[in-house]
Parts: structure tokens; sequence; C-alpha cells
């Protein structure tokens, strides 16, 4: 079956994005986006996806990127929409029983890499955006998932708390930027990445050159990465 259609959902600390793809990853609807409410409980986003969601036409399944750790469709962390009013969440469920489609719910960096990468040797994206999102992939293939936002990148802050969103408004971009040189030096150091992409909101805010391997890739690319995880399933 490859005439399938898939409803793409990027959960973001700040904004709810969501477009339908066809099997190969193209749009079929235009990409629309909302704010994500405050508290971003559950129940809430529910009510933002569903006012997303009742503008597109048909669709046979559901990828969504949520920004946390995700175990089997169940949530285990999301430091950025708050933990504590998520965890435990089978959000993957909830997720079928609203829309009455199968649905896959995974780390939202794990989504957006399935949607950017060229699927040729060792790969990394990295997201820049109210937080710090990582997934790593060879060949195509996604590794198990890696929390890499919460190791301590300096002796009392992890990476989200170095350069998430909170930070480079309060340091400025300029600090800001001398610190994503020394990310992306330890990124290229410890991992020895083939190619980096970088992607969310905060990547407009870069202004050092980059790297010829290095590439910086939008949210709407990313969310392509919708179609990819079905893509096994229905081959």
């Amino acid at each position: 079956m490859k005439d399938y259609k898939v409803l793409s959902i990027d959960i973001g600390g700040t904004r709810i994005k969501a477009t339908v793809l066809n099997a190969e990853g193209e749009e079929t609807e235009d990409y629309k986006m909302l704010d994500t409410p405050k508290p971003a409980s559950p129940e809430n986003v529910l009510v933002v996806l569903k006012e997303i969601v009742a503008g597109f036409k048909d669709f046979d399944y559901i990828s969504v990127g949520f920004p946390g750790y995700i175990k089997n469709g169940t949530v285990k962390t999301a430091p950025n929409l708050g933990t504590e009013i998520w965890q435990n969440n089978n959000f993957e469920k909830k997720i079928c029983d609203v829309f009455g489609k199968p649905a896959q719910v995974v780390n939202d960096a794990d989504l957006q890499g399935l949607g950017v990468v060229s699927g040729k040797d060792f790969e990394i994206l990295v997201t820049l955006g109210t937080g710090f999102g990582t997934a790593f992939l060879k060949n195509g293939i996604l590794f198990p998932h890696i929390e890499l936002a919460h190791h301590p990148v300096v002796k009392n802050k992890d990476y989200d708390q170095y350069i998430g969103d909170k930070e480079l408004k309060s340091i400025g971009v300029e600090k800001w930027n001398k610190r994503m040189k020394e990310v992306i030096q330890i990124l290229k150091t410890v991992f020895n990445y083939d190619r980096l992409y970088i992607g969310g909101g905060n990547a407009r805010f870069l202004e050092f050159k980059l790297d010829d391997n290095i590439k910086i890739v939008t949210n709407e690319d990313g969310i392509k990465g919708g179609a990819k995880l079905w893509e096994n399933r229905n081959s």
C-alpha cells in the first residue's frame, strides 16, 4: 500500500504544527500552526490538535513528534511542557481514540531527523528551540532515543540550560553564538558525524560560518518525517 496519507504533527514548547503527507513525504495539505496552550496539559494540547486537524481532509495514519522521552507511545518526560502533568500518559492511545486512526508518537527530534537526513552514513539532527533536541541516524535508521539535552555540558548546566531559548534571551545572541560554536565542536569531537543538520526556530540566530557538512533545515522539512514512520509498515 503506497497511496496512504499521514497526518504529521510536531508538538513544540511554543507552537504546534501539522500537515498531511503522502507516502513520499510530500505535503497534500497546507502547513498549519497554532500556539502551544498554557498550561500545556494533555487535555489542552488535544483541544489545539482538534482545531488544527478540523481543516484537513482524510488521512490514514497519524505521526506525532513530542518534546520529551517517549517509550512505546507513553510519555516519560516532557521538560518543556511539564513532566509532572505528562508523565506516564499514554498519549499515543489518546491520539488513536480521539481521531480514530492508527498513531505513532515519538520524540520530536527523532521525527524531524527522519524527515531531513540523506539516509547515508552517520547523521545527527539537533533542534534549537525551547530546548535542545537531538536525533542520531545511521544510514537512515534511528538509534534508540538519547536525551543528550539533559547531559551536563558545563559544571552546573545541561544543554537545555546552556543554549535553550530561556538562556538565549538571558545572555544575548553574541554570547549564545559563542556557546553554539562550543557545542558544535563537542558534537564533532564526540560523535565524528558525517553530516549535522540544525533545525528549530533559534537556528536563525546562528551568525558564524558553518562547516560544509552542516545544514540548516526548517520545521516544515522535519515534519515530513511523519511519512517515514509508516514506511516500513506499508512496504
